[in-house]
This record gives C-alpha cells, sequence and structure tokens, in this order.
C-alpha cells in the first residue's frame, strides 16, 4: 500500500524563530510566564527546515521581526491557491502588524496580496484541498471572510465551525492526507459542531478520525505531501494510524512551539502555484 502514496513536491514560507516568545495569552494553551527555550526552538525549527528539504520540499524564509514573537506561524500570514494569494487580518491586536511583512515578502516575490475586510488568519483557519476550501470559525476567522475567499478564489468554501477552544484554528483539528481530486483529511471530530461534523462525515466518509489525545499532542498540525506526513511525535497513535493508510510518518519534535498554541502547520506556509 504504501508504494501507491506518491509524493507531490511542494514549496513552503517559513520564519525563523529568532525572537519567539510568549508574551500575551491569545488562546489557552499560552501562559505568559512561559520560559520559552530559544535555543531548543531553534534547533526544533531548523529540523523541520531539514527534514522538508531532505524530502525534496523547496521553503522560503520570511525575515523575522523584532516584538513579533508569533510571526515564526507562518500559516497565519495568508493562503495561496493558484499563485494567487489571500493576505491576513488577524483577530489580535498584537499580531496584527505581522500582515504587512509578509505582504511585503509575497510582494518582492512577484505576488499580489488582496487585503481582507473581515477577520482572517490565513491557512490557520483556510485549508484548500483541491475540491474546495475547508473554512474555520468560531475563535476567529469571521463568516465574512470565509464569503470574501469564494469571491477572491472562484472555489467552493465549506464553512465548519469550531467549537473547543484548545482548537481555536482550523488547522489542530484537520489536516489533509491528499490534495488531488479524490483526497482524504484527518480530523477530530468533537473539535466541531454537530452540523459541522456532518458535513465532514458526507464531504469524506473515509476520513481518518483522531482522538482527543491525537489532538492535544498537534497530531493534527500535520503537513501531508501525499506519502509523508510530517507529525509530531507525541501523536503515537494517529502516526500508527498513518503508517496502517499507506502513509509514512515522519516525527519531527516541535514541542517548545506547543507553549504558543502551535507546531508543524503552524509553521508552514505553502504557497501554491
Amino acid at each position: 500500500m504504501p508504494d501507491s502514496r506518491v509524493p507531490r513536491p511542494r514549496r513552503f514560507l517559513v520564519c525563523e524563530p529568532r525572537h519567539f516568545a510568549v508574551q500575551y495569552a491569545i488562546n489557552p494553551w499560552m501562559q505568559p510566564d512561559s520560559q520559552i527555550d530559544v535555543d531548543l526552538a531553534q534547533d526544533q525549527w531548523q529540523a523541520l527546515i531539514r527534514a522538508y528539504r531532505a524530502h525534496g520540499h523547496a521553503v522560503d524564509t520570511v525575515e523575522p521581526v523584532a516584538g513579533l514573537p508569533d510571526m515564526v506561524f507562518a500559516a497565519n500570514s495568508a493562503v495561496v491557491v493558484g499563485g494567487r494569494v489571500f493576505g491576513s487580518l488577524f483577530h489580535a491586536a498584537e499580531r496584527r502588524p505581522e500582515s504587512t511583512h509578509y505582504d511585503t515578502w509575497f510582494k518582492a516575490a512577484g505576488f499580489d496580496v488582496h487585503r481582507p475586510e473581515a477577520v482572517c488568519e490565513g491557512e490557520g483557519d483556510l485549508v484548500p484541498t483541491g475540491r474546495y476550501v475547508l473554512a474555520g470559525t468560531g475563535f476567529r476567522t469571521t463568516r465574512e471572510a470565509h464569503r470574501e475567499v469564494q469571491e477572491f478564489f472562484g472555489v467552493p468554501v465549506i464553512s465548519l465551525t469550531l467549537v473547543d477552544p484548545y482548537f481555536y484554528h482550523l488547522d489542530t483539528a484537520l489536516f489533509v492526507l491528499d490534495d488531488g481530486p479524490e483526497g482524504n483529511i484527518v480530523y477530530y471530530p468533537e473539535a466541531f459542531s454537530p452540523g459541522s461534523r456532518e458535513v465532514l462525515a458526507r464531504l469524506y466518509p473515509d476520513a481518518v478520525l483522531a482522538t482527543r489525545e491525537d489532538a492535544m499532542t498537534f497530531g493534527l498540525n500535520s503537513v501531508s505531501d501525499g506519502r509523508h506526513v510530517f507529525i509530531a511525535p507525541q501523536a503515537e497513535r494517529l502516526a500508527s494510524c498513518l503508517a496502517d493508510h499507506g502513509y509514512t510518518p515522519v516525527p519531527v519534535d516541535l514541542s517548545e512551539f506547543h507553549k504558543a498554541g502551535g507546531g508543524i502547520k503552524c509553521c508552514t506556509q505553502e504557497i501554491r502555484s
């Protein structure tokens, strides 16, 4: 079965955690008195970049900015589909300045950037699947932003309501395994409202279902290239389940970033051409 899974080379945008810290609390994981081991965070982040490159993926970097400790979470900066960039407008005032720096990078790289009118936190809540954009709401990104995204990309947007504050972004409760027309996902059902669970069950009857333990260890904040799944090593049950489905887990420990409510996907923006 593993041989049937075909990886697709990806292009990722990341930001070095040079200024990473927990200086405020905007989700249940963040405790401002948390001590961050900056050297360990750097080592873990570098290990992620090495893993991506070792598996054939291109990695671009945006320069970190002092005073923006969450800028390392590149996924929240935008969502890119078909070479078109839909930027971010953060819910928390502390993070809003990040958008300008990411927009500047995208423009310098030759992209036009759409500035959202409604609160929208990029790939944190917007998950392109190839057929749809799955869109989270409930804590950060608004339903008004979902409508903006659909008008901008011309791709059907499926709104999903998150109900557990520990899974405040969609990318903490769901990730895409394969992004082709017949692609599949992994998700933690109890992170969603009853109606949203029904929608996901109808759209993805063969989805891999995760447990709360999987989700609480940031196992759902993973990145898949269609075969290799870059996943938190703490999510042992989920990694074993994915291996049974023919995927190859690639454990990468970003535990220092869990203190801010982030993991592998949070640190990874995908540039889809």
